[in-house]
C-alpha cells in the first residue's frame, strides 16, 4: 500500500499547479517550493525560471527540462532522485501536471517504487471554464483535446451524443472552427455550449450560446488557449412498444433468435424481456 505522508529525511515527489494567466494566483505553498526543491522538473524550463522571477523567487535547486518528447527518458532519473531522499518539484507551463500535460508517467513510476507523491492544488483550466460555462456541470467528463482529423473527431462527438454529462475539453485555436462545425453536425445545432478563451488573462473571453452560435462566432478562427465545456445530452424517452417490436424484427431477419433478439433489445431499452415477446406475439397474431 502506498502512501502520500513521507516519514522525515525521504524524498518525494511534489506536483505542483501553476498560474494560468495571472502571476498574482500563485500560491503561497508553490512560491516556497520553487525556492526549496532539491530538483525543479519544468515543462518549459524557460517560462519556469521566468514564473519564479516574476514572484522574486530564486531556485536554488537543479532545474531539468520535462516535457513529452523526453518525459519517458527523463523519468527513471527523477525516480532515482527521489529515492535519494531529494524533493523534486514538477511544474508545467500552467495547470496542473498530468491533466493534459507531462507528469502522468512520473506519478506512476514513483507509485510503483513505493516513493512519497504529494500535490500542491491550485489553477486549473477545466474546473475554472466549468465554473464559468453556465452550463450544469454537478456531473462532468474531461476528454482532453480531440482527435485532429475531421473523420476521427466526429467518431468521438458521436460518443457524446447521449453522455449526459457535461464534457470539458481542449482545442487548439485553428482548429476550433472545424471542431465546432463537426460538432454541429454530429451534435445537432441545438446543444449548448461555451466556449471559453484566455482564462484569467487580460483578453478572457467566455462566449455561451448553442453549437450553431458558436460555430458562427468562431467561423473566422480564434486566438489564445481554449477550452470548450459541452453540455450534457437531454435525457431521452424510453422507445415505444411499437419501436422495439421493430427492433426485435430487424434482428430477427438477420437470423437472431426470437427469444434472444426480445432479450437483446429488452436489455438494452431496459424493458421487460417477457413482455416485450408477448408484444411481438400479438404483433404478428
Amino acid at each position: 500500500m502506498n502512501s502520500a505522508s513521507d516519514p522525515e529525511g525521504s524524498g518525494r515527489l511534489v506536483l505542483a499547479a501553476t498560474p494560468l494567466g495571472q502571476v498574482e494566483d500563485a500560491s503561497a505553498r508553490l512560491r516556497a517550493a520553487l525556492a526549496t526543491a532539491d530538483v525543479v522538473a519544468a515543462e518549459d524550463t524557460r517560462r519556469t525560471k521566468q514564473l519564479a522571477s516574476s514572484l522574486g523567487v530564486t531556485i536554488t535547486g537543479r532545474v531539468v527540462s520535462f516535457y513529452d518528447a523526453v518525459e519517458v527518458a527523463r523519468a527513471p532519473g527523477l525516480v532515482a532522485d527521489v529515492a535519494a531522499g531529494a524533493t523534486v518539484l514538477l511544474v508545467t507551463d500552467a495547470g496542473m501536471p498530468s491533466v493534459s500535460d507531462p507528469g502522468y508517467r512520473l506519478v506512476v513510476a514513483c507509485v510503483d517504487a513505493g516513493l512519497a507523491v504529494t500535490c500542491l492544488p491550485g489553477p486549473s483550466a477545466v474546473t475554472t471554464a466549468l465554473a464559468l460555462s453556465g452550463i450544469p456541470c454537478e456531473r462532468f467528463c474531461f476528454d482532453g483535446f480531440p482527435p485532429r482529423k475531421s473523420g476521427a473527431r466526429r467518431t468521438w462527438l458521436a460518443q457524446l451524443r447521449h453522455e449526459s454529462r457535461a464534457c470539458v475539453f481542449f482545442e487548439a485555436p485553428h482548429r476550433i472552427a472545424a471542431c465546432l462545425d463537426d460538432a454541429v453536425a454530429v451534435l445537432g445545432g441545438e446543444r449548448r455550449a461555451a466556449v471559453c478563451r484566455e482564462l484569467t488573462k487580460t483578453y478572457e473571453e467566455v462566449r455561451r450560446g448553442t453549437l450553431a452560435e458558436l460555430a458562427a462566432w468562431a467561423a473566422d478562427g480564434l486566438r489564445g488557449e481554449i477550452t470548450v465545456v459541452l453540455a450534457g445530452a437531454e435525457p431521452q424517452a424510453p422507445p415505444g412498444a411499437e419501436v422495439l417490436v421493430a427492433r426485435v424484427r430487424e434482428l430477427v431477419a438477420t437470423g437472431v433468435r426470437l427469444k434472444d433478439a426480445c432479450g437483446q433489445v429488452a436489455t438494452a431499452a431496459g424493458s421487460s424481456r417477457n413482455e416485450l415477446y408477448e408484444a411481438v406475439l400479438a404483433a404478428r397474431g
